[in-house]
């Protein structure tokens, strides 16, 4: 039985309940360019290259562009500041231009910012580089690692701000890039993790009791790197990761806190990433014991007590996560107890073996609080009419062997139809069969109405990481799916390696 079908039949309650661009700075760049050396006038019909559909600006038109950026933003000199935001306006209307009839018709980029980015001319800068490659939506990491992109004046959350050095507790970056995004005609979404709450929350004393636990007493912050082990097709393992009880309400009311600051800025969407459990490797990569499962977290399990529909229902399934079974002697024992009583919970079926069942029950509790947590988290967030969407592995939400699952557990086919789908398609076998198979398995259980907006890894023009380059995915993912008109790329830091090493070690001071 499949992970999807097992959902639809067992639980009803479910449903109830880079290379850099190299410019030059001075005005003598300026000079040379803006006298046709560059074949290029502020009215010159060629300022987008055309080839393979790219939207993208000519280099000579992003050189003039980036010179004057120099001179009127970092330099200071007001007349070029001023040609240089009516050539940010002109190429932003040129690409948005360009998209409305060109494949893909919203192609975005995945990108994190630094405290250096907030030194003038900086941020307005990679926001370039982004609009002349064709891009028109960007998605700004806005909470990771333990860190929320708000001014540190500004944070009611229990996480530290990304920028917090002396004399800059007032800088914004989020409300930054969505202003500057916005100048460059970039729609700009606010891209956060959501059950992974970083190393540092959860080092708080005050936050113990939040964390998720497996049935060993572990935290995801105890297992060791063999046991968990996060890909996002850039990273190959992180253990300073803290997942946290989905039923907790103390998660929830600070992750609130966070969604709500958070739109206060007003981007044009929120993405919610790691609605999930962390991935295993090896044998952990499968979830087979009620042990393996994160729901020993206290609220987890007092949620799980009230799923039983009467006293032998409930004692059943304390025995069976106590114990990680239910015995002959336990059901005996349990009978004589309540000898009125048939073992009831939700979903129950009584034609299948008691134990078979509770283990389907815990499964099920233990996707249903994600599903829960991701509901309770977009709510604000769609209430004020800003677009949401959800990041998800399309391979997530397996189930593997006899009676074993994805220790992802990420039901991605149960979110919200409303919601955009955002599967990472991160196929790995030096051609496209595999990406174009795990988009195919998204259009397979996504409702009609669902936008899907799969996201691809890699770098234009070269293959990188086994993958071929971003223009041979693209293509390829048209002809299987042309109903499919939004894309993104992860990332800018792949695209312009240099330029995000450069912007990640700097110093503010």
């Amino acid at each position: 039985m499949g992970f999807a079908q097992y959902q639809f039949s067992c639980f009803k309650f479910w449903s109830q309940m880079p290379q850099r661009w190299q410019f030059f700075s001075s005005r003598v760049a300026i000079a040379i360019l803006s006298s046709g050396l560059f074949s290029f006038g502020m009215g010159h019909p060629a300022t987008l290259a055309q080839t393979n559909n790219a939207c993208q600006i000519v280099p000579s038109a992003a050189a003039q562009k980036e010179a004057l950026r120099q001179a009127g933003i970092v330099e200071g000199n007001p007349e070029d500041r001023e040609r240089y935001r009516d050539m940010v306006a002109k190429h932003g209307a040129e690409v948005q231009q360009c998209r409305r009839q060109t494949w893909p018709q919203n192609q975005a980029l995945w990108l994190r910012v630094y405290p250096c980015d907030s030194k003038p001319g900086v941020l307005e800068g990679v926001l370039d580089e982004i609009t002349n490659k064709g891009y028109n939506q960007v998605y700004v990491e806005a909470f990771y690692d333990g860190q929320v992109l708000l001014p540190a004046s500004d944070n009611p959350t229990p996480w530290n701000s990304v920028v917090r050095s002396s004399g800059a507790e007032d800088i914004d970056l989020l409300s930054d890039a969505i202003s500057i995004g916005r100048e460059r005609g970039l729609k700009v979404y606010a891209w956060l993790f959501t059950l992974n709450f970083g190393y540092t929350y959860g080092q708080r004393f005050d936050r113990a009791s939040v964390l998720a636990r497996n049935g060993y007493g572990d935290t995801t912050l105890t297992v060791t790197d063999r046991a968990y082990a996060e890909y996002d097709g850039s990273n190959p393992g992180d253990r300073n990761q803290a997942f946290v009880d989905p039923y907790d309400e103390q998660a929830r009311q600070d992750y609130r806190k966070l969604v709500d600051a958070l739109i206060e800025r007003q981007p044009d969407g929120v993405l919610f990433d790691y609605v999930r459990y962390p991935r295993g490797t090896g044998a952990r990569s499968v979830v087979s014991e009620v042990q393996d499962l994160w729901i020993y977290g206290e609220a987890a399990k007092q949620a799980l007590y009230q799923r039983a529909l009467n006293s032998k229902g409930r004692e059943l399934i304390e025995r069976f996560l106590n114990q990680g079974y239910v015995s002959t002697s336990d059901v005996e024992t349990v009978n004589r107890r309540y000898p009125q009583e048939e073992a009831m919970w939700q979903g129950r079926n009584v034609s299948q073996p008691v134990q078979e069942q509770l283990w389907y029950l815990s499964v099920a509790h233990a996707v249903q609080g994600v599903l829960d947590f991701l509901a309770d988290a977009i709510e604000p967030v769609e209430r004020d009419g800003i677009a949401t969407g959800a990041v998800f592995f399309p391979d997530a939400n397996q189930s593997v062997g006899e009676g074993g699952f994805d220790s992802r557990l990420q039901a991605w086919d149960r979110f919200p139809a409303s919601m955009q789908w955002h599967p990472m398609i991160y196929g790995v076998c030096g051609q496209t069969s595999c990406i174009v198979d795990l988009l195919e398995r998204v259009l397979n259980y996504a409702p009609l109405e669902t936008q899907i907006v799969p996201a691809i890894a890699g770098k234009w023009g070269e293959s990188v990481t086994n993958r071929p380059p971003l223009e041979v995915q693209m293509r390829d993912i048209q002809r299987a799916a042309p109903q499919v008109n939004s894309i993104s790329h992860f990332a800018y830091s792949w695209q312009n390696p240099e330029s995000d090493r450069e912007r990640k070690f700097c110093s503010l001071n």
